[in-house]
């Protein structure tokens, strides 16, 4: 019979030579009828950083889960330096050092990053206990994120979605006395701009280093094969491959979740003269460039995050939702601007379309049901039916649903607001291919993405610097070193 743990203690040198920090064999896990894990092995070792790679309902997450203690599991047996544990929750885990960074964040948005680590830590009570919480997580950001600027006062909903994933990522390498030895890191980029990745890839290698394990789930590959030591591939609910990053190529890397990566096709440029602009958005700032974006064009905008991007396009929306031209906008941040949580996947899908759905006068459930399942299966969401709680589904697929609610509707242009967080690279390409048959049918997208390698999947890109439009580039000219340098200020900027 699997004992107890006992209270967390260092352990030896010996120990953690003879077994590895975490061990699982045969973990499954079950919803009803609905299997998530199939007798999942997994393990890994103290220093260890191995990235976690799969499609959007592969089970990555609920595997973390039950490691995190937030999701029991149905079978198998889990073992932390080769003790069995039969009583795993959140707080056992936290207690022993492992943990973990939601993909869905879970800070209270009423709360400070300061009281939001109070949370976590019971530990800070008393008089002060506040403002040795601020200073315990603005250390923990000073380490990770130099520069980052984020008062631990400030109530969490008055911060942008990027600050928030930092405060996130940062809570979990906060300590008073206990250990941290391994944090889990599900889709802990996707909001980040280019130099607050860059700063945590670093800081990963740096917790590696002393010791901390990392397992690091992320749908941006590069990031898997620059600081992993192996690869982990999990193809509906079970691993199907297990590689060294060691001389692993991105694109090897991508056959082994079961897609192939389609090449860059750069012929898709050599298209007419765009007409005449559907989108004309003006400022009164000094060397401000107007963005124009004509039926048919594809239209990025690029540059560090946080220079003002996400705040253009939500104004370019805001001036043209009611007007003449029908709009859509498809959302980054889904948990708070995206999903209705309550809803199923068709409602949610539909809910942008209902002026097209009705027939004499009320909506046609039919009509609805149709328009649902058609793209719930050109976006390939994994449910077991349309009629499935969205918020049942992975934050991946719920982004699809997302993506299918804009594309379904009668919109002439879309806004995409840094839409492929947490997609998979097999979506990530079908869609890139729908958004290019869309525009060769007239539709118009502006797409602010933090993405660079998304970029050339546009016709033109306006990249921001200090909340302006400072450079424009197209076709081409569209390449990652040009953005860069036109990001920190080179070029025409």
């Amino acid at each position: 019979m699997n004992k107890v743990l006992e209270p967390a203690r260092p352990p030896s040198q010996a120990h953690c030579a003879a077994h590895p920090l975490v061990g699982m064999r045969g973990v499954g896990k079950s919803y009803g009828p609905v299997r998530a894990l199939e007798a999942v092995d997994f393990d890994l070792a103290s220093n260890e950083i191995v990235g976690l790679v799969g499609h959007n309902g592969a089970g990555k997450s609920t595997l973390m889960n039950i490691l995190a203690g937030v999701v029991q599991r149905t079978d198998g047996d889990f073992m932390l330096e080769g003790t069995p544990v039969a009583r795993w929750s959140a707080a056992e885990a936290h207690r022993h050092g492992i943990r973990c960074v939601f993909q869905e964040l879970s800070l209270c948005a009423n709360l400070s990053p300061a009281e939001n680590t109070r949370i976590v830590h019971r530990g800070l009570r008393g008089l002060g206990w506040k403002k040795r919480a601020g200073a315990l997580i603005t250390a923990a950001l000073d380490r990770i994120f130099p520069g980052h600027g984020i008062d631990p006062h400030l109530v969490v909903s008055n911060l942008s979605i990027a600050e928030r994933q930092m405060v996130e990522i940062a809570r979990a390498y906060t300590s008073t006395n206990e250990p941290i030895r391994c944090v889990i890191l599900d889709e802990p980029t996707s909001a980040l701009g280019h130099t607050a990745t860059e700063q945590l890839l670093a800081h990963i290698r740096r917790a590696a280093s002393d010791g901390i394990a990392s397992i690091l789930i992320t749908h941006r590959l590069n990031e898997i094969l620059a600081v992993c030591n192996r690869a982990v591939v999990m193809v509906d609910g079970g691993i199907v491959a297990v590689r060294s990053t060691k001389g692993l190529s991105r694109s090897e890397l991508v056959e082994l979740t079961g897609h192939v990566e389609a090449p860059r096709d750069r012929q898709k440029k050599d298209r007419s003269t765009p007409g005449r602009p559907i989108v004309d958005h003006r400022t009164e700032l000094a060397q401000d460039k107007v963005v124009l974006a004509a039926p048919g064009e594809i239209v990025g905008f690029a540059g560090l995050d946080g220079h003002g991007q996400r705040e253009r396009l939500r104004d370019i929306y805001k001036t043209m939702k009611g007007g003449q031209t029908p709009v859509a906008y498809v959302a980054g941040d889904r948990g708070t601007e995206g999903v209705f949580g309550l809803w199923s996947i068709a409602d949610n899908l539909t809910i942008r379309s209902l002026k097209t759905l009705r027939r004499g006068g009320l909506i046609s459930d039919e009509a609805s049901r149709t328009l649902a399942s058609t793209w719930a299966k050109k976006l390939q969401v994994k449910a077991p039916s349309i009629d499935t709680p969205i918020l049942s589904l992975s934050g991946g697929n719920q982004q699809k649903v997302l993506f299918a609610r804009a594309l379904a509707s009668d919109a002439a242009v879309v806004f995409l607001d840094d839409p492929m967080r947490g997609v998979d690279v097999g979506t990530k390409q079908e869609v890139y291919r729908l958004i290019r048959s869309e525009a060769e049918k007239g539709r118009c997208f502006v797409w602010y993405t933090t993405e660079l390698e998304e970029l050339t999947n546009c016709d033109r890109i306006y990249v921001f610097r200090e909340g302006r439009a400072v450079v424009e580039l197209a076709d081409e000219a569209i390449e990652t070193g040009r953005i860069l340098e036109a990001s920190f200020g080179g070029g025409n900027g």
